[in-house]
């Protein structure tokens, strides 16, 4: 599928290079930014009760 999608972007290697990058780094955007927030809100794990005043 990486392979598919290098030789399917425009231009010599150099841009394709800096091409890639950008895809990936917008992909981690798009992660850390929408999908991971909200993915969070369904965690359990993230309840912490260490230091609370009931114990």
């Amino acid at each position: 599928m990486y392979a598919w999608i290098f030789r399917t972007l425009p231009g010599p290697l150099w841009l394709r290079i800096i091409f890639s990058v950008i895809l990936v780094l917008a992909a981690v955007a798009m992660l850390m930014l929408y999908v991971f927030p909200w993915v969070s809100q369904f965690n359990p794990l993230t309840d912490s009760t260490i230091g609370s005043p009931d114990s």
